[in-house]
């Protein structure tokens, strides 16, 4: 027998506030500074104190899935339509490149994303499900089609272009040497 879950109490109004403001907050600070901006920095920006950002938000990963949350159903959604693109492979790369142009809206969002992969307790984690299932209902459409080879697999990809938002984050060409090797990747996947 588990344990009772305990129904969680709507937020107070105040929290409520403490809650957005620290997620407002976080996206900015990430995007100037990337996903190892200093949590104390992010919390004195939104005008709390430390123990509020971690009692809504424990660790970076919580804070993290958090901000992400509404970039993974923006990317949930366009996969969806992607599916009933009656060119699979095509669907595919479309998709491929949704996710890295979102892996690379923060610097180190790829390398946080890669470290937390497979962690149990990791709110991050957790968080990128939703890209890994619909990702993978992409391969498999494209494979079962034939125009994607059947000796790679979904995980592989998406570690591939985790790679490809990771090495290029220095890069000042960043945004056009991410396409040039996603599209090396691309042509690397299809059937010969």
């Amino acid at each position: 027998m588990g344990t009772p879950v305990r129904a969680m109490r709507p937020m107070r109004a105040d929290a409520r506030r403490n809650y957005e403001r620290l997620l407002s907050v976080a996206r900015d600070t990430f995007t100037e500074h990337g996903a190892d901006a200093s949590l104390d920095d992010i919390a004195r920006r939104a005008g709390v104190g430390p123990g509020t950002l971690y009692r809504h938000f424990p660790n970076r990963d919580a804070l993290l899935g958090a901000v992400l949350a509404d970039w993974v159903e923006d990317l949930r959604g366009q996969a969806t339509e992607l599916c009933s693109d009656p060119t699979p492979d095509a669907a595919l790369e479309r998709w491929l490149g949704l996710l890295l142009g979102h892996l690379t809206t923060y610097k180190g969002l790829a390398a946080a994303i890669i470290a937390s992969t497979g962690e149990d307790h990791s709110a991050l984690a957790h968080a990128c499900d939703p890209i890994h299932d619909t990702g993978a209902t992409l391969v498999t459409r494209a494979q079962s089609a034939g125009t994607v080879r059947a000796d790679v697999t979904a995980a592989d990809i998406h570690r591939m272009v985790h790679g490809i938002a990771l090495i290029t984050e220095n890069l000042p060409d960043r945004d056009d040497a991410a396409r040039r090797m996603l599209a090396v990747l691309t042509a690397g996947l299809r059937t010969p």
